[in-house]
């Protein structure tokens, strides 16, 4: 009994370890760049290397919670960037192609930030890149042939997605309505009644009073049901992931994501090629609406928020 203990501890330290930031950056311009990085994953929507790429008021923190130590991309649950760059490049699905840590970050740009792919191996790209390969030191090398994520996602997000996968399928009016009932309780006091986002808690839905978009859109990882759902169980409220029951997590998931947020048309979120560089995908053409991601789990928006 005693050895086991000792195993679970063990196992417990290594994954507290896991979930943390090497003590120190490293010197001279590489640390400079991991710096630069850092600033920006912090203040993606007004950073000047990066604010023209971004069409929303979402940063990359947003997504990529801070841990204890109070960095971006090291909270414990799904999205956290230890270990990720470790696993590049790996094998992309949506894009069918094998991505580099770049091609995985700067698409981001034209999702979850509603914007523009980030020109190929800018100033920006290298930063950020930079900061993730800091996060991932000491790490074994290992290429994700699954998908574009770190060996602690890899092992919670695809059984999350096709968990929810099917609980989502099953959504009916009275799912949305619990779902209205539960982001009322449990998400409101951060994101706003309106999903509208409150002092440095992120939107999560609508536009602002000028008629800007101030969430990811309907291309994002975020605005797929069983996506979105893997993600907020790991990860909220806040500090309490795990806590919402999954059906909860679902309705929840289900009332948000019936709200209006911009379209994706894959083709407008791409700059220029002389611009932008060479674009790493075999996916050329791609458009989704709140409706066509319903649609896509044989789901009618419609008769899910009204009942008719």
């Amino acid at each position: 009994m005693k050895f086991l203990i000792s195993i679970l501890l063990l196992a417990t330290i290594s994954f507290a370890n896991e979930m943390l930031a090497p003590k120190d950056y490293p010197t001279g311009e590489v640390g400079k760049l991991v710096k630069l990085g850092e600033d920006i994953v912090n203040n993606t929507d007004t950073h000047p290397l990066t604010k023209d790429f971004v069409g929303n008021k979402l940063q990359c923190k947003s997504c990529h919670l801070k841990g204890p130590d109070g960095k971006v991309g090291t909270g414990k649950g799904i999205s956290s960037w230890v270990g990720t760059a470790a696993q590049f490049p790996a094998w992309s699905k949506r894009e069918k192609t094998v991505q580099s840590l770049q091609d995985r970050s700067n698409n981001c740009f034209m999702r979850s930030m509603n914007g523009k792919r980030l020109i190929v191996d800018s100033k920006a790209s290298m930063a950020i890149a930079a900061y993730i390969t800091w996060l991932s030191e000491g790490t074994p090398i290992k290429m994700n042939e699954k998908g574009p994520w770190s060996t602690h996602n890899t092992k919670l997000y695809p059984k999350g997605v096709k968990h929810f996968k099917a609980i989502q399928k099953k959504a009916t009016h009275e799912n949305y309505l619990a779902g209205k009932d539960v982001y009322a309780k449990k998400c409101a006091s951060c994101h706003g009644q309106n999903g509208e986002g409150i002092a440095v808690f992120p939107p999560l839905w609508g536009k602002d009073a000028n008629g800007n978009w101030l969430s990811y859109n309907t291309g994002a990882g975020m605005s797929k049901l069983d996506k979105a759902a893997s993600w907020v169980r790991s990860n909220m409220p806040l500090g309490q992931g795990g806590s919402l029951s999954d059906q909860e997590v679902a309705d929840v998931v289900l009332f948000m994501n019936a709200q209006e947020r911009a379209p994706f048309d894959l083709q407008k979120a791409l700059l220029p090629k002389e611009e932008m560089g060479y674009y790493n995908s075999a996916v050329l053409e791609e458009k989704h609406t709140v409706e066509s991601n319903f649609k896509s789990l044989g789901l009618d928006l419609q008769q899910i928020k009204t009942g008719k």
